[in-house]
């Protein structure tokens, strides 16, 4: 049986560098848009995300005014995160913060060159800001402890 983690807990592995799963309300008639995205996250803090201006997910997410995210980790027991919220700001990305994600998931080795390499696809993007406000999230390990 999956376990319930607490809020060190929740907020711990949420800060690790996964991909996270953005899901957001869509127009009538359609199922929420859902897809994969980098993510930034301090324990106490808010969810930043990162994305281009003229895409779907965009306008939908300003929209709906909210979104949710979902984190997990598959290797070894599995645990997973949720994450909803009102997105609270909305605002330009600077290179600084195109580099301090890029260095989360590729390493700093390799962000400069990402960086590099994506600012004309990416330097007009936009950040949000969502506080988090409803947490689900499941641990497995003592399940995996009782089997193994």
């Amino acid at each position: 049986m999956s376990r319930k983690m607490n809020p060190e807990q929740r907020e711990s592995f949420l800060a690790e560098p996964y991909v996270g799963v953005l899901s957001v309300a869509s127009e009538t008639g359609r199922a929420p848009l859902t897809t994969p995205i980098w993510y930034d996250y301090r324990p106490g803090g808010d969810v930043k995300v990162l994305t281009s201006p003229g895409l779907r997910k965009t306008r939908l997410i300003t929209d709906a005014g909210r979104f949710a995210l979902c984190v997990q980790a598959t290797d070894g027991p599995y645990r997973y995160v949720t994450v909803e919220g009102p997105v609270l700001e909305t605002r330009p990305v600077t290179e600084e913060e195109r580099y301090e994600m890029a260095a989360r998931y590729l390493g700093p080795e390799l962000a400069a060159g990402y960086v590099k390499a994506t600012h004309a696809a990416q330097s007009g993007n936009i950040a949000f800001r969502m506080r988090p406000e409803r947490w689900n999230t499941a641990d497995f390990s003592d399940l995996a402890d009782k089997l193994g």
